[in-house]
């Protein structure tokens, strides 16, 4: 440990306090008993959180909900995919991905994914000859994929592209928001994300269409949809004709993530120097590798992911972890981690599910830990250290 470091292993658990000006509103709404996003005719928490975060992203439209699970499903939804319309995800993912494509009577196709955790573009570029209805690309872990590469793909085969961005809220692809470059992104609001409001997520697009189908899906029933801006022809045109799936946000959660909007920036930048400081440390043994970003791509990374190197067997790969918890770091490596929902074989829901072997060794050597902003030097070396040592314990 450094002599300057800390007493005992950091918490990389706990989020950064919510800001105190989130009190008052908090306590404003509970007075009022208005949590409802549609009670107030306008100006609630929701409609105003919605506003603000298409700012932020430079989108035409915004919608909040109660999960980026549920704004996948809603842009599903939204696009009017044929029943059983194949939907092209990364194996490398959180189960909720494929559950959402299911939930919306699709059916996922899993593409490989390499030692750098993005899509392969071989793979997806086959998958398409054989026939696709829409991507769903999940920069998993904050790791973009080529999206330059798949947009090319996606446009020249005339598909659409939903961003699953639920860990890339900051990030950027040649100047670009990540979430804005397909038809429609999807963002998360869950506690171990830069902005934490324990649940929640939003999802956002240019096209009117899919924005008035999605807002009257989440729930805006009867003419509650007068109360989001614009799109009221298509809203008149769709009323009635859609089915309702009640996923809306509620005002405490938008209370919640209001304040949080102006630390987002602080955040992405003490982030990604937290991530490049213990990446460079880990680069320097010959048992570990961090990927490096890809040239287009800003990360605004709360975790680190890298890859065990020269572990030939599972049980050296089991015995790092075993030696990290013991000094006080927790590291999953996401294939030897008992039930991980990261892991496409546990998906079981899917039925039969394919081999893929790239995806399949990516994820038996590639280890995952949390590195929130908040993490001062002291934190990042002890962690760094832990890693390290652990590495040479079992490999030196």
């Amino acid at each position: 440990m450094a002599a300057d470091g800390p007493i005992s292993p950091p918490n990389v658990y706990d989020a950064e306090p919510i800001p105190e000006a989130a009190r008052a509103e908090i306590d404003r709404l509970l007075a009022s008993g208005d949590l409802f996003r549609y009670t107030a005719p306008e100006g609630a928490p929701v409609a105003l959180l919605e506003a603000e975060f298409a700012a932020l992203l430079g989108s035409r439209y915004a919608l909040a909900v109660a999960s980026c699970s549920a704004a996948l499903f809603l842009s599903l939804k939204a696009l009017d995919l044929p029943r059983g319309a194949k939907v092209a995800i990364p194996a490398f993912t959180f189960a909720a991905v494929p559950s959402a494509i299911v939930h919306a009577d699709c059916v996922p196709v899993l593409i490989e994914v390499g030692n750098n955790y993005r899509i392969d573009i071989a793979d997806l570029k086959a998958k398409i000859a054989n026939g696709l209805d829409a991507i769903l690309i999940s920069h998993m872990r904050g790791h973009t994929s080529d999206m330059d590469a798949i947009m090319d793909l996606a446009d020249a085969a005339a598909i659409p592209v939903i961003e699953d961005a639920a860990h890339s809220l900051g990030t950027t692809w040649s100047g670009r928001n990540i979430g804005t470059i397909g038809k429609v992104g999807c963002f998360s609001f869950q506690s171990y994300k830069l902005i934490n409001a324990g649940e929640g997520g939003i999802m956002v697009t240019d096209d009117p269409e899919v924005a008035a189908r999605a807002i009257i899906m989440s729930g805006a029933y009867e003419q509650n949809w007068k109360k989001h801006p614009g799109l009221q022809n298509s809203f008149g045109h769709w009323q009635n004709k859609l089915p309702l799936y009640n996923t809306r946000m509620q005002n405490l959660s938008a209370a919640v993530i209001r304040p949080q909007i102006p630390e987002l920036s602080r955040r992405v930048s003490d982030g990604r120097a937290n991530h490049d400081y213990v990446a460079a440390l880990l680069n320097g043994s010959p048992w570990l590798e961090v990927p490096p970003a890809l040239p287009q791509e800003v990360r605004a990374p709360d975790s680190i992911q890298f890859n065990l190197v020269g572990f030939d067997s599972d049980a050296d790969a089991l015995a790092f972890q075993d030696a990290c918890k013991r000094r006080g770091v927790g590291v999953q490596v996401f294939g030897l981690s008992e039930g991980n929902a990261r892991a496409f074989w546990n998906w079981q829901f899917l039925g039969e599910l394919p081999d893929l072997p790239q995806t399949r060794a990516m994820l038996m050597r590639a280890c995952d830990m949390r590195l929130p902003a908040r993490l001062t030097k002291p934190d990042l070396d002890f962690i760094a250290e832990a890693i390290l040592g652990a590495a040479a314990e079992v490999k030196g």
